[in-house]
C-alpha cells in the first residue's frame, strides 16, 4: 500500500473491528519528520511522544523537525539522514521514534491487534524500525519483497535487548557480497535488563518453496504467512522462470505462479490470502482452503481513513465506478527490479510525458543499492537517480531505462511531497492492486466515498455488495441526462 497509506488512523479503525490493523513501516522516519514540519496537525505526534520511554530522545526529534504552525506551502521540507550501513545517532533515533509513534497511535485506546509491514528490500533501517514498533507493543511484524530469513531471530534478540546484527546485501567488484549493520538496544534504553513483547512474524510470500524454507530451515521459524497473488498492489514478486512480457511491457504470470495451498496447509502454520481478496465470497473460499482469513490492501487504500490525499481517492473511485480505471504492472518502474503496480492517472508519473519531464533525483535513498567502492568503503546508487551519476558509480546504463522515483512519488500521494525551488512540487505516483477496478462494491449508490467499516461489513457478509446497485444507479443517471 505504498508509504503512509495504511497509516495509524486506518490501522486503528480496522483493529477496533476485531481485525488485525497493519501500518506501513516503509519510510516512517521520513513520514514523521515531514508530519512534524507540517506542524503536527491534530497534535497526535506530541501525544505519542509524551509516552516514549526516553524523554530526551523524543525531545531531540521534536526540536529537530517540528515547525510551529507548519512550514510554508511553497518551501522545501528539511532533509533527514539517508539510510546507511553505519547510520549516525540522529538517524537511528529518528527511526526508533517514528515506528514507536505510528504503532502507539494505532494501538492507543483499544486492545485490538496491530502489525507493521516492512520491505525486505529496504534493509538498512529495518532493525531500529522494528525496535521502535516493539517499544510500542506491536503484535505482528510482516515482511515481503525478498527473503526475510533473519527477521524471526532479530525479533528474539530485540525482545531481550541483545545487540542485533542484520546482513545487508552489497554488490562487490566480483559479485554479490554482504555487510553487517548493527543495532544496540542499550543505546536507546540504557543497560537495565530489557524484556519486550516479542511480536509474531508473518512472511509475505508467493510460493510454498520459500514458505517451507522459512518454516523448516531457519531457527526460529516464521509464525505464519501472507500468500500474496500478483494482483496485489505495490511491489509484486517477479514471475517464476524467465521474465516474459506482454506487448505493452507487463510481466506475464503463469501456472507456476499460482500458490499450492495444499503445500501451505502441510506446514501447519497459519496463513492468509492476499491479492484481490476483498469480497465475502473470497473470504469464504479462503477459509475453506485452510486460511485464517484474507489480507485486504486496495479496498482499504481508497477508504476514508487511508492516507491517500482525498482528491486522488475521489478521482480514482469515480473512474472505478465508471469502469475507467487502469492499473499497469510496470516491470521497470521500481529501482528494486521487482514489478510495481502503477495506477494510470493524469498528472502522475504514469504518464510518459510527465515522467520524462521530471528532473531525476535521488534524495531519499530507500531503494538504493549498496556497493563496495574501490577503497573498500560503501557507496550507494539508485537506478532512478541521474543517469550519469548512476553510471559513474558503476551502474549499468540499461538499468536506468524507465525507472521511476518511487520514494518521492509515493510521498506526494499522501500529502508529504517535496517542493523544490525553481522546479515546484514533486510528481505523484499512485499504486494499487487490480481490485481498484472493483471499488463499486464498497460505495453506496449516490455516495462518493466509503469507510473502512463499509469494507469490513461487506467482506464479513454483514452488508450487501453494492456493485449491481451502482450499475443500476449510474444507468439511471445516464437515462436522466439523455431525457
Amino acid at each position: 500500500m505504498g508509504v503512509a497509506v495504511s497509516s495509524w488512523p486506518l490501522a486503528r479503525a480496522v483493529a477496533l473491528r476485531g481485525q488485525i490493523g497493519v501500518v506501513s513501516g516503509t519510510a516512517l522516519d521520513l513520514v514523521l519528520a515531514r508530519r512534524l514540519q507540517l506542524g503536527d496537525i491534530g497534535g497526535h505526534i506530541a501525544e505519542a511522544l509524551a509516552h516514549f520511554p526516553i524523554k530526551d530522545m523524543a525531545e531531540r526529534v521534536w526540536e529537530r523537525y517540528f515547525v510551529p504552525g507548519g512550514k510554508a506551502e511553497e518551501s522545501a521540507f528539511k532533509s533527514k539522514p539517508l539510510p546507511a550501513v553505519e547510520p549516525g545517532k540522529a538517524a537511528v533515533e529518528l527511526n526508533v521514534v517514528a515506528s514507536f509513534v505510528e504503532v502507539f497511535l494505532a494501538k492507543h485506546g483499544h486492545d485490538g491487534a496491530i502489525g507493521i509491514n516492512l520491505l525486505e528490500k529496504i534493509q538498512l533501517p529495518t532493525v531500529p524500525a522494528i525496535f521502535g514498533a516493539m517499544l510500542a507493543g506491536v503484535d505482528y511484524v510482516l515482511m515481503g519483497a525478498g527473503i526475510p530469513r533473519a527477521i524471526p531471530g532479530v525479533l528474539d534478540q530485540l525482545a531481550i535487548g541483545q545487540v542485533t546484527e542484520l546482513r545487508v546485501d552489497v554488490v562487490g567488484p566480483d559479485g554479490d557480497t554482504h555487510a553487517i549493520t548493527t543495532f544496540d538496544p542499550s543505546t536507546i534504553l540504557g543497560t537495565d535488563p530489557i524484556n519486550l513483547k516479542r511480536p509474531k512474524f508473518l512472511a509475505i510470500v508467493t510460493s510454498h518453496t520459500l514458505a517451507q524454507m522459512l518454516a523448516k530451515k531457519i531457527t526460529p521459524p516464521a509464525d505464519g504467512f501472507v500468500i500474496e497473488h500478483n494482483t496485489a498492489g505495490g511491489h509484486n514478486a517477479p514471475p517464476r522462470g524467465t521474465m516474459q512480457l506482454t506487448d505493452d511491457g507487463q510481466p506475464i504470470y503463469g501456472e507456476r505462479d499460482i500458490p499450492d495451498l495444499a503445500k501451505f496447509r502441510e506446514l501447519g502454520l497459519p496463513f492468509w490470502l492476499a491479492g484481490s481478496e476483498g469480497t465475502h465470497a473470497k473470504l469464504k473460499e479462503a477459509l475453506e482452503n485452510g486460511a485464517q482469513g484474507v489480507q485486504i490492501g486496495t479496498a482499504f487504500a481508497f477508504c476514508n481513513e487511508s492516507g491517500i490525499l482525498p482528491h486522488y481517492k475521489a478521482d480514482i473511485i469515480q473512474k472505478s465506478l465508471r469502469g475507467k480505471v487502469n492499473v499497469y504492472t510496470d516491470a521497470k518502474a521500481s529501482p528494486t527490479g521487482f514489478p510495481f503496480k502503477v495506477v494510470q492517472l493524469d498528472g502522475t508519473m504514469s504518464v510518459s510525458s510527465v515522467y520524462e519531464n521530471r528532473k531525476r533525483i535521488c534524495d531519499l535513498g530507500y531503494l538504493r543499492t549498496t556497493y563496495l567502492k574501490e577503497d573498500g568503503s560503501f557507496g550507494y546508487r539508485c537506478a532512478s537517480e541521474p543517469v550519469e551519476d548512476f553510471v559513474t558509480k558503476g551502474g549499468d546504463i540499461a538499468d536506468t531505462v524507465g525507472r521511476k522515483c518511487v520514494c518521492n512519488g509515493l510521498m506526494v500521494t499522501v500529502g508529504l511531497g517535496q517542493w523544490r525551488k525553481g522546479e515546484g512540487a514533486e510528481i505523484p505516483l499512485v499504486t494499487a492492486g487490480d481490485a481498484v477496478a472493483e471499488l463499486a462494491r464498497y460505495v453506496k449508490p449516490g455516495e462518493t466515498g466509503y469507510s473502512s467499516d463499509d469494507v469490513i461489513d461487506i467482506v464479513l457478509g454483514l452488508a450487501p455488495d453494492n456493485t449491481e446497485a451502482n450499475r443500476v444507479y449510474l444507468e439511471g443517471l445516464l437515462e436522466s441526462a439523455k431525457a
